[in-house]
């Protein structure tokens, strides 16, 4: 059996260790022993990208923000998916630790590769207000991105959700992921203003019985013409 090798840990802001793990070629998150981001996240944090980007393909500068760096699977998709040079994906990643591990253990990482990437460290209300009706896309995991207070989701703070509706364009996505449902969400991005549909991608692409993950897209509003 081949051995989990430990790269690198940092602590984190509620006292929780994040740790970056590799075994056999695969790289993970955990906390406490738990992935937080790695194989068992990939395929839906992929599909999230796909589906958040699908209707901005013609548009001539494509504008994403994601909600924290993660492992760079939905930015890597993301830049796939978006060749336009003029394209700028926005990260909004508070722990300096990950860039840099990014830097040290991914080379293959958008981050370095890709220079439509944008590296910000803050992904609370106030930096989504800052954007003011120009994103066309915001993708956010709710296990691999950032908690917002209290360690909980950004999407349990209803300040956060109303600016993410504002800092989208007429048209533009609120792409979230999971590894579970979670109740009433649907419901909040309702209440916040957005037009929801929900969809489910196996975590496990090829597996017989694969878990199934769900993915909401918020819209704002009809497209933008």
């Amino acid at each position: 059996m081949k051995p989990r090798i430990t790269l690198a840990e940092t602590p984190l802001p509620d006292g929780g260790i994040l740790t970056l793990q590799e075994h056999d070629g695969r790289k993970s998150l955990l906390i406490h022993g738990q992935q937080i981001c790695g194989p068992s996240t990939r395929a839906a944090e992929e599909e999230l990208a796909r589906l958040a980007c699908a209707p901005f393909r013609p548009a001539r500068q494509p504008k994403l923000l994601f909600v924290g760096l993660g492992l760079g699977h939905s930015l890597a998709a993301a830049a796939a998916e978006l060749k336009q040079k003029r394209a700028t994906f926005i990260v909004a990643e508070p722990l300096a630790a990950l860039p840099q591990w990014h830097r040290q253990h991914l080379p293959e990482s958008p981050l370095l590769t890709d220079p439509r990437v944008a590296l910000e460290d803050d992904c609370g209300p106030a930096a989504l207000t800052r954007q003011a009706g120009a994103l066309h896309a915001i993708l956010l995991h709710l296990d691999a991105s950032p908690s917002g207070p209290r360690n909980r989701p950004w999407t349990d703070d209803r300040r956060w959700l109303s600016a993410a509706y504002e800092a989208l364009q007429a048209g533009g996505l609120l792409a979230i992921a999971g590894s579970r449902p979670v109740p009433n969400l649907t419901r909040s991005l309702q209440r916040s203003g957005f037009e929801v549909a929900e969809f489910t991608v196996p975590s496990s692409p090829g597996a017989k019985k694969p878990r199934f993950l769900p993915i909401w897209l918020a819209r704002k509003g009809r497209a933008a013409g």
